[in-house]
């Protein structure tokens, strides 16, 4: 490929490692756009280039789909994804891989946000006026869990680095599960890290809350920040398991879970879940250390619950 002009090949290799790392984590829409900015091609480049290989396509339908407003699906719009790759030299199904079957929710088939953590949540969502695309997806994520001398989840607190895949993103959304008989009122969401506390929505029945954390800042296409936030519960019934529901593939995860030195559980395990309606697989015992801790850690989370489950006797 001729480079456009001003651009030199030290540009193109600085933007690499950022290429690389969106075609491996995605979403679509951020890989695209870090395909594009990798090369130095404007959007009309893109199509005429595009319309001399016959294939037509709008450069606004382009920026919707780098700028993740839209999300290509039609038979038409696979030819042209095909043609972005060679265009953009991009190994062979670099981004076809990243277009999931939807549903008309805009999240991957079988996928949907309720199968993995049960019903209720849409509700919480709609009062938030919850977007289908809030614009943002993790890129690591660690998250520390403890449970109290009466074996209760009493609290998780999460980190997190989110990425924007499009403009103007200035809040995420937090969901909290708590164990059967959860108090959903009594739960506090703190906003720790680069972010604070929006708006809370709760569902007693279902022992759900979910809360808008405030970003510092509004975020563009490609920048990131890292977020820190605590659930503190305590409430509910004696807690068995914790699980993490992932939409996507992609990111690292870890998870650790800490006991109190009064009440520890006899066994504990790793799993893996496809949704809450299936059983669990279990993937590895894990023992306790001498501080009262377990932990796990995936490389690439998968989409689906992954968590880790204990017996108290």
């Amino acid at each position: 490929m001729v480079l456009p002009k001003g651009r030199t090949a030290a540009d193109r290799t600085e933007g690499e490692p950022h290429l690389q790392e969106a075609l491996r984590t995605g979403p679509f829409s951020l890989a695209l756009h870090t395909a594009l900015s990798a090369r130095g091609l404007a959007l009309h480049r893109v199509r005429e280039r595009l319309s001399e290989r016959g294939i037509n396509v709008g450069v606004t339908t382009l920026s919707y789909w780098q700028r993740g407003i839209r999300h290509p699906g039609r038979r038409e719009s696979l030819r042209v994804i095909t043609a972005l790759e060679d265009l953009l030299e991009l190994p062979g199904e670099a981004l076809t891989q990243l277009l999931e079957p939807r549903d008309t929710t805009g999240l991957p088939a079988g996928r949907r946000y309720s199968t993995l953590v049960g019903s209720g949540i849409g509700d919480l969502l709609a009062e938030l006026e919850a977007p289908q695309d809030g614009g943002l997806h993790t890129v690591m994520q660690t998250e520390r869990v403890t449970i109290d001398a009466q074996r209760r989840l009493a609290s998780r607190e999460s980190q997190q680095v989110l990425r924007a895949h499009r403009d103007g993103v200035d809040r995420y959304l937090a969901v909290h599960i708590g164990e059967h008989g959860c108090a959903a009122e009594r739960v506090e969401v703190t906003g720790l890290v680069n972010c604070r506390t929006g708006r809370v929505r709760r569902n007693q029945e279902a022992g759900l809350v979910a809360a808008e954390l405030l970003l510092d800042t509004r975020l563009r296409v490609g920048e990131t920040t890292m977020v820190c936030y605590r659930f503190q519960d305590g409430t509910g019934e004696i807690s068995q398991e914790y699980s993490r529901a992932f939409l996507f593939a992609g990111s690292p995860y870890a998870l650790q879970i800490t006991f109190d030195h009064t009440a520890l559980p006899v066994r504990c395990r790793s799993f893996t879940q496809t949704s809450v309606s299936v059983p669990p697989t279990f993937t590895a015992e894990l023992t306790l250390n001498a501080h009262d801790t377990v932990h796990l850690f995936v490389q690439e989370a998968t989409p689906g619950l992954l968590g880790i489950c204990w017996d108290w006797e």
